[in-house]
């Protein structure tokens, strides 16, 4: 008999017990309920996948889930959830997945027929993706994982599965959540006072943004995203990619966010002029790797031609304005366009672009479905100048000739209105009404 093997097995169902009862009795924090639904019940045989950047709020769309199961009644002795960060969990091997089943069946031999296994970043262990392709095809069994980027990109998710999920991509909190967690109700009869606190609330948000942390504790904003930042570095860049030259990582990092539109090329050439040797394949790396992550967005210019998209400059917006602000960014034209590209990413299932017209005018946003142009959008802090509403309205006007759309939106910071130009129509939405919209 293997006395070595025996006396490690009896370790590993000791402390996957231990666990295991930690969470049974555990009392759940205060939780805000998230704009995103997903099923408890899965109809097919996938497991529920929740992929976004570092402290967007995964885990606690877990916890939503298991207290919704808890309030229709279901036995707490059904659900398994298991957070493979524990400290405890530190070496712990592939093989121990089957073990932490096992003792969970065993601890639990009444419970319901129906179980419900909630794994909150597996990806630290090897070969998860088997484990979790075993239990989707087991009976009555409803699975649910987060995974970091850190160690597995939203767009590796569907083959490491095998077509096995359905993923719902985690930014921070939407506006309507920052409400929710502010107890804050919104409606269209709300007196003056509170019409105020909503707007203090949107600026907060507009500066500050919306990571959970951030909007719980707002006097340590800039101290919070330092440290989402450095994690979001050195463990999901540097330990993923071994990246040796980290200084120049930062120095990018930065370039990205103090640029609206960013060329890798122009910005090669600066570092050249500065002295500072680094290859342009190596900037596309970088790149690459801030995009994975889930920390930058590129937006291609739309074209008819499939080429002039893909060769086209990207804007760059980032996924919380807390990141711009941190790096001293006030212009507020920036941040609420910055805000509107987050929302449409994530309530939007179209196609999103850029457009520079003809006569290079540009419109901010260009929703597409298939080959169909649905929505223009403009954003535009303040109207009051004459010159600018008239060059947001031309390029919707031009934009609109072009690209067949008469839906056409303009989003700005306080007016609100309908406008007939030239015989199309224009919205004028306030930012905090759209975002709640």
């Amino acid at each position: 008999m293997n006395y070595f093997l025996l006396y490690n097995t009896m370790i590993s169902k000791t402390l996957w017990g231990n666990i295991i009862k930690d969470f049974q009795e555990r009392q759940f924090p205060e939780i805000v309920e998230r704009d995103i639904h997903y099923p408890l019940d899965i109809p097919l045989d996938r497991a529920v996948v929740f992929s976004g950047p570092r402290r967007s709020g995964k885990t606690y769309l877990m916890y939503m889930g298991i207290k919704q199961l808890l309030a229709r009644g279901e036995d707490k002795n059904s659900i398994l959830y298991m957070n493979f960060e524990d400290s405890r969990l530190v070496g712990a091997a592939s093989q121990d997945l089957n073990t932490l089943l096992e003792v969970f069946f065993e601890i639990y031999p009444d419970r319901n027929e129906k179980t419900w296994i909630f794994l909150d970043e597996i990806q630290v262990i090897p070969d998860w993706e088997r484990f979790v392709r075993t239990l989707v095809d087991m009976e009555n069994v409803n699975v649910f994982v987060t995974v970091s980027s850190s160690k597995l990109m939203s767009k590796e998710i569907a083959t490491s599965m095998r077509g096995r999920s359905l993923t719902y991509n985690v930014y921070p909190f939407s506006f309507t959540e920052v409400l929710k967690a502010g107890k804050i109700e919104y409606s269209e009869y709300l007196s003056s006072a509170q019409k105020a606190k909503i707007v203090r609330k949107l600026e907060d948000y507009v500066r500050y943004g919306g990571y959970p942390e951030t909007v719980r504790y707002r006097e340590e904003w800039d101290r919070i995203l330092r440290e989402i930042i450095d994690l979001t570095i050195f463990r999901d860049i540097v330990e993923r990619h071994d990246v040796k030259n980290i200084k120049m990582l930062k120095l990018f990092l930065n370039g990205i966010f103090n640029s609206k539109e960013f060329s890798i090329h122009k910005f090669y050439n600066f570092l050249k002029s500065q002295g500072i040797k680094v290859s342009k394949n190596t900037l596309y790396n970088y790149f690459g790797y801030f995009e994975d992550s889930f920390i930058v967005f590129s937006l291609k210019r739309f074209s008819y031609s499939y080429k002039n998209v893909e060769s086209s400059i990207s804007k760059i917006y980032v996924v919380d304005n807390g990141l711009l602000s941190l790096q001293g960014i006030r212009d507020y034209g920036r941040l609420i366009e910055n805000i509107v590209f987050v929302e449409l990413k994530r309530k939007y299932k179209e196609e999103l672009f850029y457009y520079k017209s003809a006569s290079d005018r540009e419109i901010d946003f260009v929703l597409r479905n298939g080959k169909k142009t649905t929505e223009l959008i403009q954003v535009c802090y303040s109207l009051d100048d004459f010159m600018t509403k008239e060059r947001e309205i031309k390029a919707l006007l031009q934009g609109s000739e072009e690209l067949h759309c008469d839906n056409l939106l303009v989003i700005t910071w306080d007016y609100g209105a309908d406008e007939i130009v030239s015989g199309k129509k224009i919205r004028y939405v306030p930012l905090g009404k759209w975002l709640l919209g």
